[in-house]
C-alpha cells in the first residue's frame, strides 16, 4: 500500500476545463412530448452553439438506447434508469466543461429532479418543449401516436403514460405558436447568457 499516492489534489477541476474552452459548462436539459420539437431545437442549438465557437454534445433517446442504454425497455423502472444514466453522462461531460445538449421527454417530476440532483442544480438548465398534445399527435412524426392510440405501443407518454409539464423550468418554448426560426432564436437567446464565459481570476 506505501505504494499508493492520493493526487485529488492534481486533478483538474471543472473550473479549470472552463478556463481552457472559455464557456460555462451547462446540462441543458430538453424536455416535452414526442413531437413537441425537443429533438430539431436541440440539434438547432448544438449547430448554432458550435457555429459561435462553443463546444458542445448532443444526447438524445435514440442515440442512448442505441448505445450505452441498449439493454433498457420502457417500464416504468427502465425509463427512469435510461433518465439516470443520461444524467450521469451527461455530469461527466459537463464536470469537462462541455456544453451537455440532452433531449429526452423526462416524463414525471420525480424523474427530473433526480437528472437535476445528478447533475447539480448549478448546473443543471430545465428547457421545456411545450406543446399540446393534440398538435403533437397532429404531427407525428415518426408514427408513434398513430401506434398507441391502436394499443400497438404500450406505456406511451400523454396516451397511456402520464407527461407531467414542469411547473417551473428555466426556459419555456411554446412550439405550437412560435415556428422553428422563432424557437430556435429564443432558445440560444435564453442560453448564451448562461453559458457565456467570464474571467473571475
Amino acid at each position: 500500500m506505501e505504494n499508493i499516492h492520493p493526487i485529488f489534489d492534481t486533478i483538474l477541476t471543472k473550473q479549470d476545463k472552463e478556463s481552457l474552452l472559455k464557456q460555462r459548462a451547462k446540462v441543458i436539459w430538453m424536455v416535452g412530448l414526442s413531437g413537441s420539437g425537443k429533438s430539431t431545437l436541440a440539434r438547432a442549438l448544438e449547430n448554432d452553439l458550435h457555429n459561435k465557437g462553443y463546444l458542445t454534445k448532443l444526447l438524445d433517446g435514440d442515440n442512448l438506447r442505441t448505445g450505452v442504454n441498449n439493454n433498457l425497455g420502457f417500464s416504468t423502472e427502465e425509463r427512469r434508469e435510461n433518465i439516470r444514466r443520461a444524467a450521469e453522462v451527461s455530469k461527466l461531460f459537463a464536470d469537462c466543461g462541455i456544453i451537455t445538449i440532452c433531449s429526452l421527454i423526462s416524463p414525471t417530476h420525480d424523474i427530473r429532479s433526480m437528472a437535476r440532483d445528478i447533475i447539480g442544480r448549478d448546473s443543471y438548465l430545465e428547457v421545456f418543449i411545450n406543446c399540446p398534445l393534440e398538435v403533437c399527435e397532429e404531427r407525428d412524426v415518426k408514427g408513434l401516436y398513430a401506434k398507441a392510440r391502436k394499443g400497438e405501443i404500450k406505456a406511451f407518454t400523454g396516451i397511456s403514460s402520464p407527461f407531467e409539464a414542469p411547473a417551473t423550468p428555466d426556459i419555456e418554448l411554446r412550439t405550437d405558436i412560435h415556428n422553428l426560426a422563432d424557437s430556435s432564436r429564443q432558445l440560444v437567446e435564453a442560453v448564451l447568457p448562461v453559458i457565456d464565459y467570464k474571467d473571475e481570476k
